[in-house]
């Protein structure tokens, strides 16, 4: 699903439900510190999504190595990789680049329902909220509100490791649309509403990226090139 939506040098690695067990013994030591208090299902996730990634390293040639976190919460990754990982549910993914291909990246997977009461007026701008009512009407097969709050968590995740520096979910202005002639796929087109990043000796304004709806999940993703 996560494969779909990154070009074609970025490897996924995804799990449709998992072997929590042999997950959680994948641990290195410095990442069982960072879970070791943590709830049983935040252990299982932190584990699978992690595994992932390992597998995904190998498929780039790198020995498989500790994730841990750094500030707020962003992996760690190994120098000359750049990625992104998401879990929910019963599914996690990784995606991981070598840093010359690409400048940053970001994925997120959410299911695919309505947003809880309370959370779109804290996340969407008003232009966002005209534009989700409008692709309601035309496609009422999709939650357009979580998949909005999945691309501003894909957003996010690509930004941070650019930056250092937090992104509030009003600080981008996202639009998505769907394919021609499709219904749960499309694109996704965030203007920073903050100064944006320098890459490649440019300032970017603006990122892209793909979604999509399948097997009751709303996934996005976001890659941001060097030029």
């Amino acid at each position: 699903m996560i494969e779909e939506l990154l070009p074609e040098p970025v490897v996924t690695v995804e799990a449709y439900g998992h072997d929590d067990e042999a997950a959680t013994a994948s641990l290195y030591p410095e990442e069982e510190a960072v879970v070791a208090r943590a709830v049983d299902k935040r252990r299982r996730e932190f584990a699978v999504v992690r595994l992932c990634a390992r597998r995904a390293m190998e498929k780039l040639g790198v020995p498989p190595q500790p994730i841990v976190p750094g500030e707020r919460g962003a992996p760690g990754w190994p120098a000359g990789l750049v990625g992104s990982m998401t879990h929910c549910d019963d599914y996690a993914a990784a995606a991981l680049v070598r840093a010359a291909e690409l400048a940053s990246l970001g994925i997120d997977a959410e299911p695919h329902q309505t947003l809880p009461e309370g959370v779109l007026p804290a996340v969407a701008l008003p232009a966002e909220t005209d534009r989700l009512r409008r692709l309601a009407a035309e496609h009422p097969g999709v939650h357009w509100d979580r998949l909005l709050f999945s691309a501003k968590e894909s957003v996010y995740k690509a930004w941070f490791p650019l930056t250092g520096q937090w992104l509030d979910f009003t600080e981008a202005e996202i639009d998505v649309f769907a394919d021609p002639g499709e219904r749960h796929s499309g694109g996704l087109r965030a203007r920073l509403l903050v100064p944006g990043p320098w890459v490649g000796g440019r300032r970017i304004d603006v990122f892209e990226g793909r979604w999509t709806v399948q097997r009751g999940l709303v996934a996005s993703a976001v890659s941001v090139p060097h030029t």
